[in-house]
């Protein structure tokens, strides 16, 4: 049996076809999507947990110790490892909101398989962490379907990572596959994201037509100029219908980082200043600000490094020694509970809840509790709009981008993804591409669905 699987930055979600159409599968009670989240007790205990209760053996030899080496410090800390220890989806975020500091929780490793620098024991607990999301998964989609589940074409950005060009690709994709075959996964194929999103639309297509799909996820934006149509339906070669494409690793958490930094972080002392070096400004004293790195790093959820430099023992110093010399100590203190209870996940996921709101309203009221405090503040429309700038101008130059590659200009715009959704997005694509039709099918299946009937075209 073969199945679409949108393996992705926000939400993950398979497919099967059914009578000709695509039907997504529930994958976390009555849910088509769980979030890409997991939950363990320990960082440890993800590939232990892997392994001793998920029936998935180490790839190799490096595996195999790094196996060894998270057993080992499990029974240092004393932890016996018990089934539902490592949790998944909306489970495992409820999990973490519930103690943050207790509980290793990571969001989106997608956004991690395409960095560079990484070593090798990094790359294999990547896989593992891969692996256990997709063995879960597959699980829950065999409970579904009462069949065993082995072909699977798997979606894949243009580009997993801003840097690295093909060997970050290469990387990535094989991280994934690696992952996918220790899960039981025996025959995997992989299509561009933007290019599934387009299948499913061409699916709806009487006449031909030049369609640029425009894939807007929480992880990347990737766009694809596409020739579609009956005459290239259920073509497994449509190499002469891919016109151009383009993409880059900014997608929706960009959108909610950039908000939380630009809005929410001025709370815990971004733009205030340290009472260190004196100099003159317009007859007025006044202070050193305060280092930006370290109100970007603590939200920057999908940078490795970045989290590593804030979390880390050495930086808890460093905090407070900005917290002595502020001017405005009270909001240091709010970041000191972020690095003590970290927050940062938390943070960003409040700027998610504010750009969401902000879909449909031109004012949202913010709620934030913080070690003792509750946050309280209001972001408008036009406030999330100039904060999220850079990202948007981001996401447009691919367009620009793309547009370049090819000779002719698409008779409509395909637009998908979750952060689709938002209007302000939507108004900036028509400026970039005026007089062109923006249709939308699914925000959120549209990809997967394309996923599965390109699956039924090289595996049925």
């Amino acid at each position: 049996m073969f199945i679409g699987f949108d393996y992705g930055t926000a939400n993950c979600s398979v497919a099967i076809m059914e009578n000709g159409a695509p039907k997504l599968l529930p994958l976390e009670n009555s849910s088509h999507y769980i979030p890409s989240t997991i939950c363990a007790p320990t960082r440890e205990s993800v590939s232990e947990y892997l392994f001793r209760f998920m029936d998935t053996k180490p790839k190799d030899v490096l595996g195999e110790q790094v196996l060894r080496r998270a057993i080992n410090l499990n029974r240092e800390e004393d932890i016996e490892l018990q089934r539902g220890d490592v949790q998944f989806g909306q489970q495992a975020l409820d999990t973490y909101l519930l103690d943050p500091q207790d509980v290793y929780y990571v969001k989106s490793p997608k956004s991690f398989l395409g960095a560079s620098g990484l070593h090798e024991t990094q790359l294999v607990f990547f896989e593992d962490l891969v692996c256990s999301m997709m063995k879960n998964i597959k699980t829950q989609a065999e409970n579904t379907t009462q069949a065993e589940i082995e072909q699977a074409v798997i979606g894949r950005p243009i580009n997993f990572h801003g840097r690295g060009g093909e060997d970050a690709n290469r990387q990535a994709e094989g991280i994934l596959r690696h992952a996918a075959t220790r899960a039981g996964f025996k025959n995997i194929e992989f299509q561009f994201e933007p290019v599934a999103a387009g299948l499913e639309y061409e699916s709806t297509l009487t006449a031909n037509q030049t369609v640029l799909a425009v894939d807007i996820g929480g992880g990347t934006t990737d766009c694809s100029l596409i020739d579609m149509g009956p005459d290239w339906q259920n073509q497994t070669d449509r190499t002469q219908s891919l016109l151009g494409h383009s993409g880059q690793r900014v997608g929706g958490n960009d959108l909610d980082i950039y908000l939380a930094f630009k809005q929410i972080m001025p709370l815990f002392g971004l733009g205030s200043q340290m009472n260190g070096s004196q100099v003159l400004s317009s007859s007025k004293s006044r202070g050193v600000d305060m280092p930006i790195t370290q109100f970007w790093n603590p939200i920057a959820i999908n940078n490795v490094v970045a989290q590593k430099d804030f979390y880390e023992v050495a930086n808890l110093k460093a905090l407070k020694l900005l917290q002595k010399e502020a001017q405005e100590p009270e909001k240091l203190a709010r970041l000191l509970a972020v690095y003590q209870h970290t927050l940062g996940y938390q943070i960003v996921r409040k700027a998610e809840e504010t750009k969401i709101e902000l879909s449909d309203s031109d004012k949202h009221s913010l709620i934030m509790p913080v070690a003792s405090e509750m946050l309280k503040m209001d972001i408008d429309l036009q406030q999330m709009i100039e904060a999220v700038d850079t990202p948007t101008q981001k996401m447009m130059d691919l367009v620009t981008e793309v547009m370049a590659q090819a000779s002719k200009k698409p008779d409509v715009i395909f637009m998908t993804g979750g952060s689709a959704r938002s209007p302000f997005l939507r108004q900036a694509l028509e400026a970039q591409l005026p007089n062109v039709p923006i249709v939308s099918g699914n925000y959120f299946g549209s990809v997967t669905a394309g996923l599965a009937r390109w699956a039924q075209t090289v595996f049925g």
